[in-house]
């Protein structure tokens, strides 16, 4: 056996695990560091919880087991009034807001046994599995399930390297008579394919062209060649998304109306689809039959498009249909929790480029489009006029009612649905050389039917835009109509179409772009916007640095037009869009040129009537099904062999449903919050030998500020901010921490400001002395302890306020934790004062800071962050920032561009205005672009020195959604 090289001290994989030590709170974790951030961020918020805040009524305690509804009317109409439990979701309510809701006339969402009888509204669901706590079929227990899901899914690992893992996973465990999880990748693959749920087999069907050929003409291949279509059964599919368990409290059971506001104030405003008018007419539709009356009608929402995974392996292309369901709620989705799925790939006809565009393969590759899409289907049609019985997530039966919902496709994609011609809108009959002039109808089923019953095919397709000898898959389903259907389409029509078309890229613009001042998360562009292939994420990047940099380069008029367009795409964006909003949105979508139209930009016209049939746009947006084709198209290929690699995607797809499957099942059984600890507790005999829990309780002793003692002797530049999700503190089972993503789940809070778990101790550097005055400091101690309504630091004398000389402690960052972004929690950002930011220049962020002004923004002011630091006086400890501050030009924002101008504010002998304040009034980062007007930036002009040089700057409201909303 040889001996360890001589070097620095390896460190060793320690089992043991440290509770938590608050009562209530069953967090274990693997070290000391993870229990420290969770009992900051969790048990000692300096920051008010909302109360109630994401309680689902029937969680709350007060309510002596009765569930609390929001007020319900129901409309007037011949059915009986029976009771009826209805289940909202765990949306929180704001006081302020007291939306409304009045449900369809026909008692949706009434809960039924197996045997499809209604029964009452307070009997006991069934559960959802006969299987047992305890129970991991296929797998043997915990460890082996997580092994599969990590190597299978998360590293997406080779077979090759799973058996060399196992294999030395093996060598370690032979000496104490122990096997690694799984014997090879085949036993792992095995083990995944005889998961019992989830099971949704693939099923293909052969299509080819049924013309006659023409007698005079050869034979084209394409004509003779055989298409095959693969696809899931999606009745069974959307059938096990009801009944999936992760989605019970995130699910509207009826369609219904949404007010903020009370009275006569009260304003319409649209959220999740079943919050349209368009799921609400359906509703209304079905309960014309008796039959149908307590049903819930679930619209099945669908997407499509072309991807190239490969061009350097050849044009390796592929026809992925999606499907998901409109009760679900949209952060759900947007949050790619599993409530799409891949149920099908449609197949791509080709052919050479002579008979490329020969009007009979061009018609024969839509068919083949509608065709393929109507097979599909085909097993939902029975469900869609009776209704049948299913088990939702929640373990109730209800009778469902399937319908054909949204239809999320970009521009081309529109066009085959719709069965119109190039350059034609998908939604109206405006003619496409003046696609603006405000002419011609809407387009619906009924009216093509009665055109192509009483015109000419060609007349059809010269005056009217519509392709009459295809016919779309839609006929074949009741209460569908695919012109009305057709989604909005942010990212392809929006983002990547109108803003796209209207760029003008100079030199100079180009300079001001690379000039843009840093901030965190905001993607770089050091020479410009010089990218070859242009995607979604390039423009929205783009969009949040380019209007301020045109600026003097193009009259002030389109100054405007690109204000007004993209506020409409940050409107867009919204989770819930109001009736106001939607009145403003024909100042952003007026905007006609007389020399081109643009359908996508002509289709921004119809956002505001969809919104009102579907709710928020980004819920049915492309980006959706984009994101989607990463998981289910992209990374399933990279694994495969690439030969015949569909086959293998296939079974890859089938695979990670079964892995989702399963961890849906445990976790309803509560099987994952404990198993590790429990199994370990067990082994062990009992928890008192393998943590000290004095150790747990005491573990800041040695930093009343609560961070970390430790000088690494560096900057700590590049280390990023750590901080744990703050999990419920009712949880009745020990689970494991785990790093986070940035999004800080459970009760959303007031925003608040944590420092750096890592700094360096020293009296007051020779560098910062000249800025850190001690007189700002004593200054800083008299507002924070002796202030009164009379006395401030502005008008006493340095004489009355608390001498301090003690130590600092210098920080290069801190997390600002914002309540307004994440799903069902919140979102921290970096705000760094560093002098030297990832081994490169200083960077030193901007924040809007509260400071109740009546001339700010909202009661905000802006300024630099030039160092963050603590110190201690009287046994209290202050979290300080010492800033600069920027006043404003104007007394309201630049009228052109929509933003406020700030410059940097200065003293009579031009010194830097600056003060100290505490962290706790810093309400976010915010980002400043230079006002350059016609000036050209000067050449020495960089990222790291613009706001030192430069002396006015716009309050970049288009960095993100949050300071859209709050820098207005």
């Amino acid at each position: 056996m040889t001996s360890a090289p001589m070097g620095r001290n390896r460190r060793t994989f320690n089992i043991n695990l440290i509770p938590c030590p608050h009562t209530g709170c069953n967090r274990y974790f693997k070290n000391q560091l993870g229990l420290t951030q969770h009992r900051h961020a969790l048990h000692n918020f300096s920051f008010e919880l909302p109360v109630n805040a994401h309680q689902h009524p029937a969680e709350s305690d007060s309510n002596n087991g009765e569930q609390l509804l929001p007020n319900v009317d129901f409309r007037a109409a011949d059915h009986h009034k029976d009771t009826m439990d209805y289940d909202y979701g765990n949306d929180a309510i704001d006081d302020n807001m007291a939306p409304g809701y009045i449900l369809t006339n026909f008692w949706a969402g009434r809960i039924c046994n197996a045997a499809s009888n209604f029964i009452p509204a307070d009997t006991i669901p069934l559960p959802l599995t006969s299987q047992q706590p305890g129970d991991w079929t296929p797998y043997r227990s915990q460890l082996e399930f997580e092994t599969a899901e990590f190597l299978y899914k998360k590293v997406q690992m080779s077979a090759g390297d799973i058996d060399k893992l196992m294999h030395l996973w093996g060598f370690g465990l032979a000496r104490h008579g122990d096997a690694p999880p799984f014997a090879d990748h085949w036993d792992l693959y095995l083990t995944i394919d005889e998961t019992p749920i989830g099971v949704v087999a693939w099923q293909s069907f052969l299509m080819k062209y049924g013309a006659d050929a023409d007698p005079a003409g050869d034979l084209t291949p394409w004509m003779d060649a055989t298409y095959t279509t693969w696809f899931r059964d999606p009745h069974t599919i959307i059938r096990n998304m009801l009944g999936n368990p992760d989605f019970k409290n995130e699910m509207d059971y009826a369609p219904y109306h949404e007010w903020k506001g009370q009275g006569e104030s009260a304003t319409h405003q649209w959220h999740n689809v079943m919050s349209g008018d368009w799921a609400w007419d359906q509703a209304d539709e079905i309960a014309k039959d008796p039959a149908t009356h307590s049903s819930t009608f679930v619209p099945v929402i669908l997407g499509s498009k072309k991807t190239t995974v490969s061009v350097a392996m050849g044009q390796n292309d592929y026809y992925p249909l999606y499907a998901s369901i409109g009760n679900v709620h949209n952060n759900v989705c947007c949050a790619h929790h599993n409530a799409v799925a891949v149920i099908g790939f449609l197949a791509i006809p080709k052919t050479t480029k002579k008979h490329s565009d020969d009007p009979r393969f061009q018609k024969f590759k839509k068919q083949l489009f509608h065709s393929s899409l109507s097979r599909i289907l085909s097993s939902l049609k029975p469900a869609m006029s009776v209704p049948e019985v299913v088990q939702f997530g929640d373990g109730h039966f209800r009778h469902v009612v399937y319908g054909l919902g949204p239809y999320i496709a970009d521009y081309p994609e529109q066009l085959i649905l719709g069965c119109v011609v190039q350059n034609w809108c998908a939604k109206c009959f405006a003619y496409p050389d003046n696609l603006d002039s405000g002419e011609g109808g809407l387009c619906s089923r009924e009216v093509v039917d009665i055109l192509c019953d009483e015109v000419d095919s060609g007349v059809l397709w010269e005056e009217w835009g519509v392709i009459s000898d295809v016919v779309p898959f839609t006929n074949d389903f009741p209460r569908t109509d695919i012109h009305q259907l057709l989604a909005p389409d942010i990212l392809h029509q929006v983002i990547k179409g109108a803003f796209k078309d209207h760029l003008a890229i100079l030199d100079d613009i180009d300079h001001r772009i690379a000039a843009a001042p840093p901030f965190a998360g905001l993607r770089r562009f050091p020479q410009g916007r010089g990218f070859s292939q242009w995607t979604g994420n390039d423009s929205k990047a783009l969009m949040k640095v380019y209007f301020p940099v045109i600026e003097g380069h193009v009259p002030q008029d389109i100054i405007r037009c690109f204000w007004a367009f993209l506020k409409f795409c940050y409107i867009m964006q919204q989770d819930i869009i109001a009736e106001d909003t939607l009145l403003q949105l024909s100042d952003y979508t007026g905007i006609q040129f007389d020399v081109f139209s643009l359908p996508c930009q002509h289709a921004l016209c119809h956002y505001s009537m969809l919104i009102r049939l579907f709710g928020a746009p980004n819920r049915i947006c492309s980006s959706i099904t984009e994101s989607k084709h990463i998981k289910a198209v992209k990374e399933p290929w990279h694994c495969s062999s690439k030969f015949n690699a569909l086959r293998q995607m296939l079974l890859t797809n089938q695979c990670l449903d079964k892995l989702a499957a399963s961890r849906s099942d445990f976790t309803a059984r509560r099987m994952l919050d404990n198993s590790f600890v429990l199994d370990h507790l067990a082994y062990l005999g009992t928890s008192s030998t393998f943590y000290n829990k004095s150790a747990a309780v005491d573990d800041d002793d040695d930093d009343d500020d609560g961070t970390n003692d430790r000088c690494d002797g560096d900057n700590n530049d590049g280390e990023d901010i750590q901080i744990n999700p703050a999990d419920q503190a009712d949880s009745e089972c020990p689970h494991l921490d785990e790093p986070g993503d940035g999004i800080i789940e459970g009760p959303r809070a007031q925003c608040d400001v944590k420092l750096a778990r890592t700094h360096c101790e020293f009296p007051l550097p020779h560098c910062l002395q000249r800025t850190i005055s001690w007189h700002l400091v004593r200054l800083f101690l008299f507002d924070q302890l002796l202030t009164d309504d009379v006395h401030t630091s502005d008008n006493v004398p340095l004489s009355a306020c608390p001498q301090f000389e003690g130590r600092i402690k210098i920080f290069n960052l801190a997390a600002a934790t914002s309540p307004f972004s994440g799903i069902g929690g919140m979102r921290h950002e970096h705000i760094r004062a560093a002098p030297s930011w990832r081994r490169g220049p200083a960077c030193n962020d901007t924040v809007l800071v509260n400071t109740a002004s009546e001339d700010g923004i909202n009661g905000m002011d802006v300024s630099h962050v030039l160092c963050v630091f603590s110190f201690q006086h009287s046994r209290e400890t202050f979290l300080c920032a010492l800033v600069h501050w920027f006043k404003f030009i104007a007394n309201e924002p630049n009228p052109d561009t929509g933003m406020w101008m700030v410059k940097p504010s200065f003293h009579a002998d031009s010194s830097q205005e600056l003060s100290i304040i505490h962290v706790d009034t810093i309400i976010r980062a915010c980002h400043l672009l230079p006002i350059f007007d016609s000036d050209f930036a000067l050449d020495n002009l960089t990222l790291h020195n613009i706001l030192d040089i430069w002396p006015s700057f716009y309050v970049n409201r288009f960095i993100d959604h949050h300071t859209f909303e709050i820098a207005y």
